[in-house]
């Protein structure tokens, strides 16, 4: 979707998954206003869960070399050893998020990938 200036300012991530927001018409005049993308992460928010999963993988990363890689399931496995696997989806948003914010780089064969449109196996690392 192309965007003119007039239209659309400034990219925005959603704060709960962390994917880009889709500019839409009727946000043109609370656009500073928009945190999320859609409903469900509005009605889900950010939990300590989030936030820990967030701390949990910039601890990891910050524990290995400058240029090492994580996987996302091994912050979930730190987080909640015996669920871990419940927190898959929460720690691929926790990473899209840090991306956001400028923290890490979300990877995929050593390439840099788009984090609201990666499919497949991933590996974080600090940016």
């Amino acid at each position: 979707m192309a965007r003119s200036s007039t239209s659309a300012p400034d990219l925005k991530w959603c704060a709960r998954c962390g994917r880009e927001i889709e500019w839409r018409k009727k946000w043109e005049r609370n656009w500073d206003g928009v945190k999320w993308c859609s409903t469900a992460c509005r009605q889900r928010g950010l939990t300590e869960l989030d936030r820990s999963l967030e701390a949990m993988i910039i601890h990891l990363l910050q524990q290995r070399s400058r240029i090492a890689t994580i996987c996302p399931s091994e912050a979930a496995r730190a987080v909640r050893p015996e669920q871990w696997s419940d927190l898959l989806d929460d720690t691929r948003c926790a990473a899209r998020r840090l991306v956001a914010t400028g923290a890490i780089d979300i990877v995929q064969k050593g390439v840099v990938v788009d984090p609201s449109t990666a499919k497949g196996p991933i590996r974080l690392r600090l940016r």
